[in-house]
């Protein structure tokens, strides 16, 4: 028996790092590995053979065959997700669906997959598995009681190329005791976290350890939902560390009630975490009281994230824009809270209405839900009917924000301000000096020199605040690092819809005779399709190359190429122009002929594509 499983590719986000993965660490693919694969091949029958492919760090063979595929998805991927499956099933396989968006809306799954894992999958998987094998397979499995995360399995890890991820994921914990009302955690895993054993842990941090892994991701909900839970793990990962010579850096999610705990803060530190991500959503205590975040509502947000800072641990973020009591004046109020913070890596988002969220419930109730959402919140784009202002004047104080935070100045005052009450980070790193030279050439030329005056200048004041402190420098450079990546992200893809519309007409215009053009935009993001013809010369290739790379660098749209009606002659003209582009492959997606995708197979890496 054949088992096929398939994480599709993610949409290029502020959380991509695209810029930094191109210029700085190509080896390295994407962020991190895709855990619920993983287990979900641990809890598959010993015999069978398994296949993992994450879309995201390799391309799919789509000549493949297998008796079942089964497609993960969080809601950002529920579009290919969908895509991968119709493919599949189409080709005679069992398609299974599974993930985040599928527990979530099972019924948006019926005709495309054969059956749905809805919920999570320790126990539903198993019966699946022996329902296939006996010849009768149900088209729902739903978990609708309380799993024990005791009886997880350790991960299959071996089955994922873990050299391609900066770092591993590891789960200790599911479940968040909080409210918040635009969350769908507490609606898939409950308010009562439940939590591996220390033995799970170290069998999984050992088998990690055997694969050379250094940084792990630990993708809790919310690592200290139990308090004591978390200290009693954090007491073993000290011990664990030094009986490994610190072999391990981590990081984790966590609320902002972290500030008032200092035996968590210290035993973070002595675990060797160095940084933890926060939902900290708003400097307004309204907004934080209307969502029921009453944890972030306690005391002064500011000097919880400081004490933070002073126990040795970096701070990332998530803030939202766009709730009920937000008005003109918070994209500005946004902007200071977020500068005064130091938080370098900070996600602002537009509120969105998740499916069977409290949130979608109330506003769909009122009548203020305008359209279906994906979960993406880093789009400009709302499926909400704002209160305190117009939905563009939403749209358009979001995107002034990110320009705001995406200048090299408001980089160097965030680092500035962090560094008045960081403490020394962690000095262990994964890497060892002579890569950390080669990443600091490319980081140099590529990403200070390349910027122009005003980041040389930003940067080199940067550098200032680390004479006396010379153990943060490499901080310093890893949050430039990442800065460099937002400004991409936001010149590229934050740009104003009706004046992408005007630029796309205007770059494609000399070819129009040669291509066939359509624009099209869907909740705030473009596409540009060009259907190529079977009569292809160098002169209109390269022409071509020009405007798709010119359109990527500057627009927020993506590029579809529509191959199918070429023939053999015209494909293999194809191959420079596909090799050319492959650095611009999150943008760019490729429809072809299954004839013309065995011909290109090699030149197709870089891109997300799929077979008509």
């Amino acid at each position: 028996m054949k088992l096929l499983l398939i994480n599709p590719k993610f949409p290029e986000s502020f959380w991509s790092f695209e810029w930094a993965h191109q210029n700085i660490t190509p080896e390295v693919k994407t962020l991190n590995s895709p855990l619920g694969l993983a287990t979900l091949a641990a809890l598959t029958p010993s015999d069978w053979e398994i296949e993992i492919v994450d879309e995201n760090v390799e391309a799919i063979d789509w000549m493949a065959t297998a008796d079942i595929v089964g497609v993960c998805g969080m809601g950002v991927q529920a579009p290919r997700q969908k895509e991968i499956l119709r493919h599949f099933k189409s080709k005679g396989c069992f398609v299974v669906a599974g993930g985040s968006y599928a527990s979530l809306c099972p019924e948006e799954y019926t005709g495309l997959a054969d059956a749905v894992i809805s919920g999570e999958s320790e126990y539903i998987w198993p019966q699946f598995c022996q329902d296939y094998l006996a010849g009768n397979p149900k088209a729902l499995y739903q978990e609708t009681g309380t799993v024990n995360l005791h009886d997880s399995p350790c991960p299959r890890f071996d089955l994922l190329k873990l050299e391609l991820y900066q770092r591993v994921s590891l789960q200790f914990s599911r479940g968040c005791p909080f409210l918040c009302e635009f969350c769908d955690i507490i609606i898939m895993f409950g308010r009562t976290p439940r939590n591996k054993t220390t033995a799970q842990i170290e069998k999984e941090l050992d088998c990690l350890r055997e694969q050379g892994v250094r940084g792990v991701f630990f993708v809790d909900d919310n690592f200290i939902g139990n308090k004591k839970l978390a200290k009693d793990l954090l007491a073993f990962l000290e011990e664990y560390q030094i009986r490994h010579n610190y072999r391990f850096n981590f990081g984790t999610e966590a609320s902002v009630n972290l500030a008032d705990d200092e035996a968590l803060l210290n035993g973070m530190r002595r675990a060797n975490f160095e940084w933890v991500f926060m939902g900290i959503e708003s400097p307004s205590e309204a907004s934080l009281l209307e969502t029921k975040k009453v944890q972030n509502a306690k005391g002064d947000l500011l000097e919880k994230i400081r004490k933070i800072y002073a126990s040795g641990l970096d701070v990332m973020a998530g803030f939202i824009v766009g709730f009920d009591s937000d008005d003109a004046t918070i994209f500005e109020r946004q902007r200071r809270f977020i500068e005064a913070s130091g938080i370098v890596i900070s996600m602002a988002g537009v509120l969105v209405a998740l499916p069977k969220t409290p949130l979608y419930k109330r506003l769909q109730a009122s009548g203020r839900l305008i359209d279906e959402n994906n979960g993406d919140q880093t789009r400009a784009f709302t499926n909400i009917v704002p209160l305190q202002m117009s939905s563009q004047e939403l749209i358009d104080g979001f995107v002034s924000l990110h320009r705001s935070l995406s200048h090299n100045g408001s980089v160097y005052r965030r680092l500035a301000n962090k560094f008045k009450y960081l403490r020394e980070p962690s000095p262990y790193s994964p890497w060892d000096l002579k890569t950390k030279l080669r990443y600091l050439m490319k980081f140099l030329f590529r990403g200070v020199l390349a910027g122009g005056p005003s980041r040389i200048y930003y940067f080199s004041r940067s550098l200032l605040l680390g004479l006396r402190r010379p153990k943060v420098l490499a901080l310093i450079i890893s949050d430039w690092v990442a800065a460099i990546s937002l400004q991409s992200f936001v010149h590229r893809r934050l740009e104003k819809p009706s004046r992408l519309g005007e630029w796309a007409q205007w770059n494609f215009q000399k070819l129009q005779q040669e291509i066939s053009l359509k624009i099209s935009e869907w909740q705030g993001t473009e596409k540009v399709w060009i259907e190529l013809k079977d009569k292809l010369d160098p002169r209109l290739l390269k022409s071509l190359f020009k405007s798709i790379r010119g359109y990527v660098k500057r627009c927020q749209g993506s590029i579809v190429l529509d191959l199918h009606e070429l023939r053999e002659q015209g494909i293999a003209q194809l191959r420079p122009l596909l090799s050319r582009l492959g650095n611009y492959g999150a943008q760019i997606q490729i429809h072809l002929t299954p004839n013309a995708y065995q011909s290109l197979s090699p030149e197709l890496k870089p891109f997300q594509f799929c077979l008509v």
